[in-house]
């Protein structure tokens, strides 16, 4: 019941410099659990903006009346990694010697936010559900760890699919809980859902 609502949320989004992304914002009403109207959107040229400090934007909202006052941030990010399995990140000995003398115990309290690594290797996923006409499925896969999200590649027409990847997440709660997420990709509608585990952080 708010024509000028404060949410006050802040969301981590891995962002490769490699590529020219636009981050997309939409901004709905709710009525209730079936009513939903788009109020807005708009977008912001994330290669425009200056680094390593944070960017105070008011963004008018495209076709339709009202703003957005949000602070954007690009900054580097250390510990996320996207890699094939032949290149893990942590396969050489004496990173892992050099990670181990980084969180041993008398290191501890040296950098409170630096709670540690989560490495995933993403190998395969066996008998998935049928999701196309054609009786296969063309599945990727999510993980999402707080309010981080790594994906794979898609594997086209495919109930086995092999991604192979690695990756790598800072640890910003160890209360946190790993979720991978299978999809199927449908073109420009939205993925239809395959499955899902949750693994609990303090369970590995």
């Amino acid at each position: 019941k708010s024509a000028n609502p404060q949410w006050r949320e802040q969301f981590d989004f891995h962002y490769f410099s490699d590529r020219k992304d636009m981050l997309d914002i939409e901004v709905w009403r709710k009525d209730n659990k079936k009513h939903e109207e788009l109020l807005g959107t708009c977008q912001v040229d994330i290669t425009a903006l200056p680094t390593k400090q944070t960017n105070c934007l008011e963004l008018p909202l495209e076709k339709h009346p009202g703003s957005l006052l949000m602070l954007i941030a690009v900054a580097p990010c250390t510990g996320v990694s996207i890699s094939d399995l032949y290149v893990c990140p942590l396969a050489d000995p004496s990173e892992r010697h050099q990670l181990a003398q980084r969180y041993c115990i008398k290191n501890s309290f040296r950098d409170i936010k630096d709670v540690g690594f989560l490495q995933v290797k993403v190998l395969k996923a066996v008998d998935l559900l049928a999701a196309d006409f054609s009786g296969k499925s063309d599945p990727f896969c999510v993980l999402e760890l707080g309010n981080d999200s790594l994906q794979t590649h898609t594997v086209y027409k495919n109930l086995n699919p092999e991604w192979n990847k690695v990756f790598t997440f800072p640890i910003k709660d160890i209360h946190d809980v790993l979720e991978v997420t299978v999809f199927d990709e449908d073109g420009d509608k939205p993925p239809d859902f395959l499955g899902k585990v949750a693994i609990p952080l303090l369970s590995v």
